[in-house]
């Protein structure tokens, strides 16, 4: 079997870590998931031709165990449930595992997300997904096909371009922050929703809040408590493949946020305010 240098280790990392952290929503135990397959390939027997394919489907295993116990704490977690914000650059053309993705696949079965994920994006042959999985490469051809197209349906129509979505999601914060329902109105689709993830731990919706008029009520009440001021701390950027910004509220709370985008009208908000999904953020940005 092919052994891996620290080169060939460097340089599947990354994609591994992507991943298993598309599988989870976590990057910690994206990375725990991808250090432990890494660990067991050095115990593989020789035979393994595509040591790629191989710790590919290692990882998505590893990463269904854990999806097992995850499931059964999601069901007793307070309100909505979004993934670890993932910070990044600006997404390329063909980059499209952005959280609008990843808000879909938490729809579907595990099997499903993984059979996706190996063939789709990982390009794992359906021979090898089946013997991973414990299905006949029928089965998983069925399994992939359904998850393409719950994906495909939940993509926008129409695409925006990297400035474009960062001029409205610039646009969003400062009429939610100014309390202009008019600006914000001409913002949002008219069926909007807004998922607000605190976990508990953060003031947050406990359910999604839908449509546009329910929307602009919810983004003035916030501001009118905040006196219509401006956050202290404000920060654009992109957050799992989304224009976004990073905020810290005069409450010290520390909260990213992120925009699916159709056109020019903002069709889904994801707020994350829950503590623990923000270490990593606030470890990069100023108290």
């Amino acid at each position: 079997m092919p052994r891996l240098d620290e080169e060939s280790v460097s340089e599947l990392r990354p994609r591994l870590v992507r991943l298993a952290y598309r599988m989870l929503g976590s990057v910690a135990e994206a990375e725990d998931a991808v250090q432990d397959a890494l660990l067991r390939y050095q115990d593989v027997p020789e035979g393994v031709d595509s040591p790629r394919a191989y710790l590919a489907r290692m990882v998505t295993r590893i990463s269904l165990d854990v999806l097992k116990s995850a499931r059964r704490q999601r069901e007793a977690y307070v309100g909505p449930w979004l993934p670890e914000p993932l910070i990044e650059g600006e997404p390329s053309a063909s980059d499209d595992l952005t959280l609008t993705l990843m808000m879909a696949l938490e729809r579907l079965s595990p099997l499903e997300r993984a059979a996706f994920l190996l063939h789709d994006v990982f390009e794992v042959g359906l021979d090898d997904i089946a013997r991973e999985l414990g299905r006949e490469p029928a089965a998983c051809r069925k399994l992939a096909t359904r998850a393409r197209e719950h994906v495909k349906a939940s993509r926008p129509r129409f695409g925006v371009t990297p400035d474009r979505g960062a001029e409205i999601a610039h646009a969003f914060y400062l009429a939610s922050r100014s309390g202009d329902l008019s600006a914000l109105r001409q913002l949002l689709a008219e069926d909007v929703v807004i998922y607000s993830d605190g976990g508990g731990k953060s003031a947050a919706a406990t359910k999604p809040v839908r449509g546009a008029s329910r929307a602009e009520k919810f983004y003035f009440g916030i501001a009118r408590k905040d006196s219509f001021r401006p956050a202290p701390y404000y920060e654009p950027a992109w957050i799992d493949g989304l224009p976004g910004f990073i905020t810290r509220g005069n409450d010290g709370v520390l909260q990213t946020t992120a925009f699916t985008i159709d056109g020019d009208k903002i069709v889904a908000i994801y707020s994350v305010r829950n503590p623990d999904k923000l270490t990593r953020v606030a470890s990069r940005r100023p108290h």
